[in-house]
C-alpha cells in the first residue's frame, strides 16, 4: 500500500509539472541581446536554449528594414524556430524619426511599413508591434501620431496581421488637458479595429498606473501582455502579478511574453527562472489564446 501511495504521489507531481510546462508563454528575444553574437553566428544555440527553457514562441527585436531577421531571410528564421518546436508570434519594429515628425513626414514613412509587414508575415508572425514612439508632448502631435498608428494598422489588417503599440513609463508622464495621460489619449484616439496595445505591466506600474484599472477602463484593448519585473519575474515585489492575472479577463489578452532587461544571474538562467515563476503560479492559466 505504501508503495502504491508513493507511486500515486509521484504521478500526481509529474502531472502538475507537465501541466505547468505546457503553459503557452513566449519570450522577447531582446532579453538575450547580450548573448546573441553580433554576426548572429550563435543564433541556433540561442533558439535551442529558448526552447529548452520551456518557451513556446518568441517575439523578435531585430529588423533593420533590409528584409533580414537576426541576419536571416524570414522563412529561414521561421524554419530554425520550427526545428526546435517554436514559432515567432510577433516582432518589435520601428521606423525611427530624429525629431518630432510632421504629418507629412509620418505619411512619407508609411511605405517603409509595407516591406516590414511582408517580411514578418513571411516569418509566420501574427502581430507587428511598435516598441516605442517619439517623446511627443503637444496634443496635435500626439493626434497626428495616433492617425499614423491607425494607417499602419490598416496595412497590417490588409495583410492579415494585427498591429500593436508597446509602452514604457514615459507615456504616463505626459499630462494633457483634462489630466489625461498620453497613453490614455492614444487608447481613446486609435481605432480598436486597427491598433491594439501590448501592455508592459512593469513599465505601467513604473508610470504609477494600475494595469488592472486600465484593463477595466479599456476592456479588450490589450491582446498581448509583456510580463516583466525589475529583474527576474517576482523578485522585486513591485508588480502585483497575482492581481494582474486574476483580472486578466478584462484585458482581452491572448498571449503572454516574458521580457527581462536586468539580471541577478546569467541571462539564459534569468529567463528560465522567470518562466518557472509563471509556470509555478497557480493563478496563471495554461493558455489564454483559446
Amino acid at each position: 500500500m505504501k508503495k502504491i501511495l508513493i507511486l500515486l504521489c509521484a504521478m500526481t507531481l509529474a502531472a502538475v509539472h507537465t501541466n505547468a510546462a505546457e503553459k503557452n508563454i513566449g519570450l522577447q528575444m531582446y532579453s538575450l541581446r547580450t548573448e546573441i553574437a553580433k554576426d548572429f553566428s550563435n543564433i541556433d544555440t540561442i533558439i535551442a536554449a529558448i526552447a529548452k527553457a520551456g518557451y513556446k514562441y518568441v517575439e523578435t527585436a531585430n529588423y533593420s528594414g533590409d528584409g533580414k531577421i537576426y541576419g536571416m531571410e524570414p522563412a529561414v528564421f521561421a524554419e530554425k524556430l520550427r526545428a526546435h518546436g517554436l514559432h515567432a508570434l510577433s516582432c518589435h519594429v520601428q521606423k525611427r524619426f530624429k525629431k518630432t515628425p510632421t504629418r507629412a513626414e509620418l505619411d512619407e514613412a508609411l511605405p517603409w511599413w509595407d516591406k516590414c509587414i511582408a517580411d514578418h508575415k513571411a516569418a509566420g508572425m501574427k502581430y507587428v508591434i511598435m516598441p516605442s514612439m517619439p517623446r511627443l508632448t503637444k496634443v496635435e502631435d500626439i493626434q497626428a501620431f495616433c492617425e499614423y498608428l491607425n494607417k499602419i494598422g490598416d496595412k497590417c489588417n490588409a495583410a492579415g496581421l494585427k498591429f500593436g503599440y508597446h509602452n514604457h513609463a514615459f507615456e504616463f508622464e505626459t499630462k494633457l488637458p483634462g489630466k489625461l495621460t498620453k497613453y490614455e489619449y492614444m487608447l481613446q484616439n486609435t481605432d480598436p479595429g486597427k491598433v491594439f496595445f501590448e501592455m508592459d505591466v512593469y513599465w505601467t506600474v513604473m508610470g504609477r498606473f494600475s494595469p488592472v484599472e486600465l484593463f477595466k477602463k479599456y476592456p479588450g484593448r490589450f491582446l498581448v501582455l509583456h510580463i516583466k519585473d525589475q529583474k527576474e519575474l517576482g523578485q522585486s515585489g513591485m508588480v502585483g502579478f497575482e492581481a494582474i492575472f486574476k483580472n486578466i479577463g478584462a484585458s482581452g489578452a491572448k498571449y503572454l511574453i516574458v521580457e527581462v532587461e536586468k539580471y541577478n544571474m546569467p541571462p539564459i538562467e534569468s529567463v528560465t527562472a522567470s518562466l518557472k515563476y509563471l509556470n509555478d503560479a497557480p493563478y496563471v492559466k495554461a493558455d489564454y489564446s483559446k
